[in-house]
């Protein structure tokens, strides 16, 4: 519904990327990258416009220790994706 609905105002927005930070914090506070963040990965438990929105597809999914992350890249590529989304949720790219 996110990416059908096209853009949010911002107040919807806040509401909505509230969320989705809650759960990157959730993920990394116990050591889980999720990995592929984007809209198609959070859905509404109903179709009311008061629904809540979940995550899902955990599949790409790891568990870090910062000592020893690739030399690639750290949980912060899921902070980055939260912020990819909160700007296709403003714009409705």
């Amino acid at each position: 519904r996110i990416v059908q609905r096209g853009h949010y105002s911002e107040r919807e927005a806040a509401k909505l990327i509230k969320t989705i930070v809650g759960v990157v914090e959730g993920c990394h506070s116990l050591g889980v990258m999720h990995r592929d963040l984007k809209p198609e990965n959070f859905l509404f438990d109903t179709t009311a416009e008061d629904a809540a929105l979940k995550a899902t597809d955990f599949g790409l999914s790891v568990f870090y220790k910062p000592e020893v992350l690739c030399k690639h890249y750290g949980p912060e590529a899921d902070v980055w994706s939260a912020g990819v989304i909160l700007y296709i949720l403003l714009s409705g790219v």
